[in-house]
């Protein structure tokens, strides 16, 4: 599980066998949530609150080059 970074107390990760469309998971204590990349969509949440989900969307939005990146150089190897 590649962690992509982690803030405000997210950790953004890929499971090592991910597949396409691009997506994120985030999870924080015992929280988890999954958004594609391309657009930016909340896939699922489990157990995070609207703001949560708000704040989480805005670093995915921030951070979305950095995601692509990371997809690219761990999967298109």
């Amino acid at each position: 599980m590649p962690t992509i970074f982690s803030q405000k107390g997210y950790r953004f990760f890929f499971y090592s066998n991910e597949h396409l469309p691009m997506h994120i998971h985030i999870e924080k204590d015992n929280k988890t949530a999954k958004f594609e990349i391309l657009p930016i969509t909340l896939i699922k949440s489990r157990k995070f609150n609207a703001a949560e989900i708000r704040e989480i969307r805005s670093l995915v939005e921030e951070n979305s080059g950095l995601i692509k990146n990371k997809w690219n150089e761990y999967f298109n190897k």
